[in-house]
Parts: C-alpha cells; structure tokens; sequence
C-alpha cells in the first residue's frame, strides 16, 4: 500500500503551526503562564482533607500523628496554591520584572489570608453536614454524609473557592467549581453567596448562579436552576444583580426554576417540583404546579384521570 501521508505531513505541520498566528484567545501558546489544572485538582483533594481530617489516608507517608502529617498538607497547599495565584493574577499579561516582583508579593498575602480564613471556611462545612445529616432520613451517620455525599463535597469546593474568589483570585476560583461539577454535575458558582446550614439532596443537574444569594438553612433538590432570567445583553450584565435572592428556611424541591436579579424568595417559602418563577415570593408562601392530568391509553379505551387536593404530592421527594 503507499504511503500518501509521509511526503505530506510537513505541510500540514506547517498549516496548523501557522494558525497559531492568528493572535486570537485560543492561539495562546505560553503554557507557562496559564494555571495548572492537574495541579488545582490536587490542591482541591488536599483542601478537602484539610476540612476533614480523619476521612483519607495519606498514601505517601506513614503516620505516627496526624497533626504533623497535616501540618505538610498546608505547607504543599501554601507552596503550590501560591504559584498557582501569582500565575493567575498575569494571567494574559507578558509581565516585566517589575511585575512578576509586584503579582509574587500579592500572590503571597493572599496565600496567606486565604490560609487564615480556612477554620471559618470548617465553621460553615460543619453546619452543612449538620443540615443534611438533619434533612435526609436517608442519612445513617455524619460520616456517611462526608464519605459519599456529592453535595457535600461540592459545596465543599465551593466553600473555598469562594474565599477565594472574594480576596480577587482570577480563574482558578472557576477551575475548582468546575472540576467540582464535573464529578458532581453540581454547577455552583464561586461568585455565589451561600449561608450556613445548606443542605443538597441529589444533587444533579443544579445550577446556581454567580449573583445568586442564599440564606440560612436552605434547602435544595436536585434539576434546580437559580439562574439569570435573561444573558441576551451579554457582556452588559457582568458584575450586575442577575440571580435570585433566596431567603432563610427556603426548600426548593427537585427541577424548579427561579431567575432573575429581583426575584427573591421569602423566608420560609416553599417551592415545589418544576416551578418555573421570575418573580418574587412572599415570606412562607408554598408555590407549586397544578396536578397534571394522567392519560391511559388502553387499545380503543381511554381513561382520563386527574389527581385533586391531594396535599404535597407536587414535592417529588425521593
């Protein structure tokens, strides 16, 4: 058989190497400069052996005190989290000397601030193993909760990448949620601003917003949407109110959707399956969809059956 590829692949090299030229977003060619996603993942496993100590084992060392042991994970954390800030905050800039000098002091206080903000960040993850410990009968212990729940764990990540992302870390702040969502399917922004006590049952499918504000003890079931009511104005809209404001004792149950900046739930609201809201909720008001009408098709016979005043049944819990 001949071979056609050989004498063509230099041109073809040379084609694709060429495009690189275009100087566009995806043309970027300094890998050096861009934060490390291998790196911010291992740092998400070490930050959330950090929040629960006695729930992984350290494969590399033999332990005799764990307090020592943990003592190496936050000095890798500070080393390697700090590199990874001094990057992002060049990132998409060609820095002078005077610069890499400027972005490695700042990446060092922020390293440092984000290090002592780590026991409030336990504070608010102790009360959400406690909201959902208190919220799923399902739930046989606390451990059980911190070993296997995705919800948990990704509002773990969340938790830190929202320190973050309030000390003006660029980029990796999203890097972390979204590698979160990616073993989750839990889509919580950093930008987002979420209260204690706050459970996630399921978990799948949820989208919360970077505007999105959320109480205390909030409840939230899996398919739910706390996003904008409209993205056509683009770029307009950055750093505007877009997402819901949810206030204290909400439960959102399971494939609800409720956007928009001025949309606010009120304080013990109820929101049942597949609500679709834009607008704002009174204080302890129950909203929900009015029973669907069953259809059965049996050969030539059809039989119409519509459920009524039958309390609840909206709420899908499973």
């Amino acid at each position: 058989m001949q071979d056609i590829i050989s004498p063509e692949i230099h041109a073809y090299t040379q084609r694709i190497l060429s495009d690189y030229d275009a100087n566009r977003p995806i043309d970027k060619l300094d890998v050096f400069n861009q934060p490390d996603t291998k790196v911010i993942h291992e740092l998400i496993e070490e930050l959330v052996r950090i929040a629960y100590p006695g729930f992984s084992k350290d494969e590399n060392y033999r332990i005799y005190d764990i307090r020592n042991n943990l003592s190496l994970v936050v000095e890798d954390i500070a080393f390697r989290l700090n590199k990874q800030i001094a990057i992002a905050l060049r990132y998409g800039q060609r820095p002078d000397d005077e610069t890499l000098v400027a972005t490695r002091g700042e990446a060092q206080k922020i390293t440092l601030a984000f290090l002592d903000r780590i026991p409030e960040i336990r504070a608010y993850l102790a009360t959400d193993v406690e909201a959902v410990f208190d919220g799923d009968p399902a739930a046989e212990s606390a451990d059980e909760i911190i070993f296997a729940y995705p919800g948990l764990y990704a509002t773990t990540v969340y938790r830190f990448a929202h320190v973050l992302y309030e000390l003006k870390v660029p980029v990796i702040p999203r890097i972390m949620t979204e590698l979160a969502h990616s073993k989750t399917g839990i889509d919580i922004s950093p930008g987002a601003k979420i209260g204690r006590y706050f459970m996630i049952d399921h978990g799948t499918g949820i989208v919360i917003g970077e505007t999105t504000t959320i109480g205390e003890h909030v409840k939230v079931y899996q398919g739910v949407t706390l996003g904008a009511l409209s993205t056509s104005g683009g770029r307009k809209l950055f750093n505007q109110k877009r997402h819901p404001t949810i206030e204290d004792y909400v439960t959102i149950y399971s494939g609800a959707s409720i956007l928009g900046g001025d949309t606010v739930i009120g304080q013990g609201a109820v929101i049942g399956g597949n609500v679709f809201l834009t607008k704002s909720i009174a204080p302890g008001t129950k909203v929900s969809v009015k029973n669907q009408e069953l259809r059965y098709d049996k050969g030539k016979r059809q039989v119409q059956e519509v459920e009524e005043d039958v309390d609840s049944a909206w709420f899908y819990v499973i």
